[in-house]
């Protein structure tokens, strides 16, 4: 059921999603070589303490970490472990955050010190994606208007967007029922109206689009071993555009 939200909904849902945009920022600046990623999950909830919040990830269908933290290939779900970032590696971090009853879901990847041309396109890709589809978010446009901007932008410049996980709903629950895909037809879809309140999650790829869940129940890789890049905001549906709740 599509919950529309009210402007005091919209103004819990931003506060709890400047305290993930704000989480976000200070454990990407903390992401260097040589650096656990237990350890940034420890640093994530500290943030999270220290600002009144909680995880929204831990325990969520048996998570067992705070944050989601995934490498190179990795696209999303991945478990923070005591393995080491490398030089060169590409770190995706997600977000999500309790605030007073409110969800905070944001994602972004980064650079563990100089990375290849191929990863620094990818990267730059992925946050084009994301700002682009974000441009479309207006009252009377079309869920297809907001998918294509991602995966148009995606494949002119020879990527590919991941089609089995997608972008969704968010308020009083992580996940609400409203699907916000990657790829789509420009005048289609759900019809976007002032209230509403979403996710919008582009997971692009350097290679084909299919992407397998690993022995861990959790961790999505892509099929060709390619790398992978993950960027999400959360945004509201307002009179005359569109709201980023995960601004700083």
């Amino acid at each position: 059921m599509l919950i529309l939200k009210s402007a005091s909904e919209i103004e819990c849902l931003r506060a709890a999603g400047r305290i993930a945009a704000e989480v976000l920022k200070k454990v990407s600046e903390a992401v260097k070589p040589g650096v656990k990623t237990s350890e940034l999950d420890r640093f994530a909830v500290s943030l999270m303490e220290k600002a009144g919040a909680v995880s929204a990830f831990k325990g969520y269908r048996g998570y067992p970490a705070n944050i989601c933290i995934s490498l190179n290939e990795e696209v999303v779900h991945g478990i923070p472990s005591a393995r080491k970032i490398k030089k060169g590696d590409i770190v995706s971090l997600d977000v999500g955050v309790i605030k007073d009853g409110f969800f905070g879901d944001v994602a972004g990847s980064f650079p563990a010190g100089a990375v290849s041309r191929e990863a620094e396109m990818l990267l730059r890709v992925a946050r084009e994606c994301l700002a682009d589809s974000i441009a479309q978010v207006k009252p009377d446009a079309r869920m297809g208007d907001v998918a294509y901007a991602v995966q148009s932008k995606a494949e002119a410049n020879g990527y590919s967007v991941v089609r089995d996980f997608t972008g969704h709903g968010i308020g009083r629950s992580l996940h609400e029922d409203l699907q916000v895909p990657n790829y789509g037809k420009p005048g289609t879809g759900v019809r976007l109206v002032e209230g509403m309140t979403f996710c919008i999650e582009p997971m692009i790829n350097a290679g084909v689009s299919n992407v397998v869940v690993g022995d861990d129940g959790w961790t999505v890789t892509t099929k060709d071993k390619k790398l992978s890049a993950h960027v999400e905001a959360a945004v509201a549906v307002v009179k005359g555009g569109v709201d980023v709740l995960t601004a700083l």
